[in-house]
């Protein structure tokens, strides 16, 4: 039996490869072509004889394509062929062979390979094609050899294609995939690499990530896949903001490491899986009273990852809201009515409330009041009361008041003014004291978190500007009274009445109107601060309407609004300064010509008015006319005006508008992940211990932190260094014993949960529909089955006996394939 000399869809193949590789085909002999074409096609039989009967035969000869047999029998699937070759010393292209057959997912095939020989060096699966130790025939090195990248290494490879079985072979070898070095590593390796080419350093680093990022990798190589994939993503997030010209690669990749937690989340069948991944593996001493709550400390990372999708899943936000209802659990099937009648009792009764906790904090109402959902409720009312006194502080005044800015008064003769208008009210003191409340829990937050994770949060921020604009305004105002009250001192000590008395002016100035005061003088920038500090912390009430599905989206698209109007700021900016110098320049030097001083006085004050007032149309174009014959410099000037409007109204105005309603739009296509995502920041807010009394209460040590501070201190001065080890040693046991029991019962819960993903994603795999190329398997097994049936020619077999096989085995493959 002999094989055709060519093939139809062979040739269907050769085109300009083909021409350029016609020197290498025509150098093979008839048995060389003969014997890559059998090792092609499966023919297993020839294939078998020629190993056998030509102990001369080249196993390493190539076709047109630069492919020696073993590359043809593993891409076509032919096993029985590969292993017949794999006997051959002298094999070349192995690796290649290997990785052609990983890049396949052909399991069978990567098994036989990594059975040779070849492999009981370990470097072989370890190192990459392209580095030195392995530069011999193990891989192909021409320049259009291999179709690898010289830094991909098996284990690499079979990540980035998901193929969960070969990883685990892999690993089972003692394959790993080496992890980069940072992005700024100045080593000797990066430093070369770099120097020599910085393309294919980066492309390498892309390539680990990829194995790296892969759901396969993740799932077989770590003991806690969830914590790793939530640390990767993370780190691919920064390197996209870090490698630009490759942000969209990480993004992507770090996008895969969220979903596949995502992935793992939605595969939890009950509680106790939920909280494993939510909580994970803690080596933290906790006290009796932490042990209670959950540590959430996956979820922590999540929500500072901005893992979104991950803290919206309903398995999370079930899970979070057990915990938000905390010994409340009725109240969650409560109606909206209810929760509200809740809400306000909680608020008119916050000081008896506050005063229990303060007396007895393990009491069941001090138990209530540790809950998130009370914590919560109690902190707003206590805010909405400040806002109150904020309101009220200015009630006197709004019918107008009595006390005109050119009159003055006293309550007896030998009283200053300014004794009447600088000392604190009594509603002034009680929003004071709100504000120290306020400072000392900003103080207990920046001590109990890193400082750059404090000031990494916006409201954060707000809160500092708030209180910092507040206590500069009271210091403003306290020193305006303290000099109020040392002239007093003085007129008290020298005169009974200030009648028909001259006064030095530094004293007689305390005595004036308002309209004579200075315009620095510290009550008035005492009175301008608490005005933006009241405007500011009204704005405050944004943070609480996440608790809201209708508000909640909102106040996020308020959010995003306001990043766009800084990032708008920047082009503003730019353009109205600009015009503002080149109106200024143009006319500055018609000072008294013009028809109004616009442009010409204060340096560049009259310029900013006229240019800001102009963009809502309250600028005059008049403000650009000379009232002298200077038409060229007139006409400028009304050019650059006009340009300026067009700009600033038409382009720049619509630009902004443009991007609010970008932004706004993004928020409404995914609206509830974002609203969930925005709820569970503030709830977890409120599920740290500690923090249960609010502002002002906060002020007043209870019982229980004095006794935990006293306690304290006596251990650390009075207990004996032998008792306390003694002690210490207990507890260690006891609690290594636990952490013993935490971590098995966690790990059985991760390899539960790793096997119903990979056994998910085989079975999605297996679901796809038959395509173009396992229909080519299918006719390639038909093949290797002819050629096996024809060396059974020296038998008699009846016709119908060879068609009843033939059926047979086409049933047999289609099943295999179905």
């Amino acid at each position: 039996y002999h094989l055709p000399r060519t093939k139809p869809h062979r040739q269907a193949l050769r085109g300009a490869g083909y021409l350029l590789h016609a020197q290498s085909s025509s150098c093979l002999s008839l048995t060389e072509e003969l014997f890559l074409e059998a090792a092609e096609y499966g023919n297993i039989p020839e294939v078998r004889r020629m190993l056998e009967e030509l102990p001369g035969l080249n196993v390493n000869c190539v076709n047109y394509m630069g492919q020696n047999a073993l590359q043809l029998a593993v891409a076509n699937e032919h096993l029985e062929v590969t292993k017949l070759l794999l006997k051959k010393k002298d094999l070349a292209r192995i690796g290649d062979a290997l990785l052609l057959a990983i890049s396949k997912g052909y399991t069978r095939i990567v098994e036989a390979i990594l059975s040779h020989e070849a492999f009981a060096d370990s470097r072989r699966l370890t190192n990459s094609p392209g580095q030195a130790e392995t530069h011999d025939d193990f891989f192909s090195y021409d320049e259009d050899g291999t179709r690898f990248s010289l830094d991909i290494t098996p284990i690499i490879l079979a990540s980035q294609c998901h193929e969960y079985e070969i990883v685990h072979i892999l690993f089972l070898k003692g394959a790993r995939i080496e992890r980069p070095h940072d992005y700024l590593c100045q080593c000797m390796t990066c430093s070369e690499q770099q120097r020599h080419d910085s393309f294919s350093h980066s492309q390498s680093r892309i390539n680990a990530y990829k194995g790296l990022a892969s759901p396969a990798y993740l799932c077989l190589s770590n003991e806690d896949p969830v914590m790793a994939a939530l640390e990767l993503s993370n780190e691919l997030a920064v390197l996209a903001n870090t490698e630009k010209e490759f942000k969209n690669d990480y993004k992507k990749l770090s996008m895969q490491c969220k979903d596949f937690v995502v992935g793992l989340l939605d595969l939890c069948r009950n509680t106790e899986e939920v909280e494993a991944i939510l909580n994970g593996d803690t080596e933290a001493r906790q006290s009796s009273e932490t042990c209670s709550r959950q540590n959430l400390i996956r979820l922590k990372l999540a929500i500072k990852y901005e893992l979104k999708k991950f803290v919206a899943h309903p398995n999370c936000q079930q899970q979070l809201l057990s915990i938000w209802y905390e010994n409340l659990s009725g109240l969650r099937q409560q109606t909206t009515a209810v929760k509200i009648l809740l809400v306000l009792g909680v608020a008119v009764g916050l000081p008896v409330l506050a005063c229990i906790y303060w007396i007895a904090p393990s009491s069941k109402i001090g138990k209530l009041m540790c809950g998130p959902f009370l914590k919560f409720v109690a902190h707003a009312a206590s805010f909405m009361i400040f806002l109150c006194l904020l309101v009220l502080n200015a009630a006197d005044r709004f019918g107008g008041t009595s006390l005109l800015p050119n009159m003055t008064t006293h309550d007896y003769p030998s009283q200053l003014f300014r004794m009447k208008t600088t000392p604190f009210t009594w509603m002034e003191i009680l929003i004071i004291s709100w504000v120290i409340g306020k400072i000392w829990k900003e103080c207990k937050g920046i001590w109990s978190q890193d400082f750059r994770e404090y000031i990494s949060e916006p409201w954060n921020l707000l809160d500092f500007s708030i209180l910092a604009i507040f206590m500069t305004s009271f210091i403003a105002r306290l020193m305006a009274f303290w000099h109020a009250y040392s002239a007093q001192c003085y007129i008290d000590k020298h005169y009974a009445d200030l009648s028909n008395k001259t006064l030095p002016f530094e004293i007689q100035y305390f005595q004036l109107a308002r309209i004579h005061w200075m315009p620095s003088d510290p009550q008035l920038i005492s009175e301008g601060l608490y005005a933006i500090a009241v405007v500011l912390s009204f704005s405050r009430i944004a943070y609480i309407l996440p608790a809201n599905e209708s508000f909640g989206p909102l106040q996020i698209s308020l959010g995003r609004t306001v990043k766009d109007i800084f990032k708008f700021m920047v082009v503003f900016v730019t353009v109205f300064v600009a015009f503002m110098v080149g109106m200024f320049n143009l006319y500055s030097y018609y000072l008294g010509a013009k028809h109004n001083d616009a442009f010409t006085t204060y340096v560049l004050e009259e310029s900013f008015k006229t240019l800001f007032w102009a963009i809502f149309g309250l600028s005059e174009v008049k403000s650009v006319v000379i009232n002298i014959n200077h038409k060229f410099i007139e006409n400028i000037g009304y050019v650059l005006y006009g340009v300026y409007n067009i700009i600033m109204v038409i382009v720049l105005l619509n630009m902004l508008i443009a991007m609010f309603n970008s932004s706004f739009q993004e928020i409404e296509d995914d609206a509830d992940v974002e609203w969930k995502f925005a709820r569970a920041k503030l709830w977890f807010s409120y599920f740290e211990h500690g923090g249960t009394l609010p502002v002002p209460f906060n002020l007043v040590p209870s019982p229980k932190s004095v006794v935990s501070l006293l306690l304290g201190v006596r251990e650390s001065l009075w207990d004996a260094p032998s008792s306390k080890s003694k002690e210490n040693s207990t507890d260690e046991m006891d609690f290594t014993l636990i952490t013993q029991m935490v971590r098995s019962s966690l790990q059985k819960i991760m390899t539960c949960l790793i096997k119903r993903f990979i056994l998910k994603a085989q079975r999605d795999k297996d679901n796809d529909e038959v395509n173009e190329g396992e229909l080519k398997q299918i006719k390639q097994d038909i093949s290797s089955l002819r050629y096996e049936l024809l060396e059974r020619g020296n038998q008699i077999v009846s016709l119908f006996s060879v068609k009843e096989i033939i059926r047979c085995s086409l049933l047999q493959c289609l099943y295999q394939y179905s």
